[in-house]
């Protein structure tokens, strides 16, 4: 699919679009939803020296953890790199990756922020506000906000808080015994507990969650497929 024709190119016209859908993020769980059946990650690759950017999705069983179906997008990179705008440059690819399968995904985790973002609006919310999907955003590190380091447990969390207003943007989470914590938080139609220990479910082994950890493979794949095709 190509780039649509009104996506923002300039810094100006991107903060313009994420103060007009961040009052459409929806903070919570929908009531009466059932159980979650497939979940999908998605994840992004870049070469800025071709630029190409490459997006993969990967659909899991949610109960087993087990691959369903996977896909992958390539595309030019469609906006410059300003932090807290990123999503401007990954959202068309994803959008054609999770188009490609043949499965709607009941949530989509994305490897990044949700209201853990400066305006509110990271790829998570972003994401879920167009597609209208179900998401969470699970990131490596916290960003400009603060948190305390959680105990040592795995599950052990931490409010993570806009130093300025003191605001809960997401939790710092300890899914593996010891080892550094992920940074969760709301995309859109789900709440911040329900986005944790989804979250949890889908790390029993590793740091990462299995969702994040399979889109990131096939994306790194792919690139590196693509770059030697070219």
């Amino acid at each position: 699919m190509p780039i649509p024709a009104d996506w923002p190119t300039t810094e100006a016209q991107a903060l313009a679009e994420q103060e007009r859908l961040r009052p459409l993020v929806q903070p919570h769980d929908d009531p009466g939803l059932p159980a979650d059946r497939l979940i999908a990650g998605v994840d992004v690759a870049y070469d800025d020296d071709r630029d190409l950017v490459v997006a993969a999705a990967v659909l899991l069983d949610a109960d087993t953890l087990a691959v369903v179906e996977q896909a992958t997008a390539v595309g030019r990179i469609p906006f410059p790199y300003i932090p807290g705008l990123l999503a401007f440059r990954e959202i068309p690819a994803v959008l054609d990756a999770l188009a490609a399968l043949s499965h709607t995904p009941d949530l989509v985790v994305c490897d990044g922020y949700g209201l853990a973002h400066p305006r509110r609006l990271g790829l998570a919310s972003h994401l879920g506000v167009l597609t209208g999907l179900r998401t969470l955003g699970v990131a490596k590190t916290p960003f400009t906000f603060h948190h305390d380091q959680p105990d040592t447990p795995r599950g052990a969390t931490t409010p993570l808080t806009d130093p300025a207003t003191g605001e809960e943007v997401g939790r710092a989470v300890r899914t593996q015994p010891g080892v550094k914590p992920v940074y969760v938080s709301v995309g859109h139609r789900i709440g911040l507990d329900t986005a944790v220990r989804t979250t949890l479910h889908l790390a029993r082994r590793y740091r990462l969650p299995e969702t994040t950890r399979h889109a990131d493979h096939l994306c790194r794949r792919a690139l590196t497929a693509e770059t030697q095709a070219n």
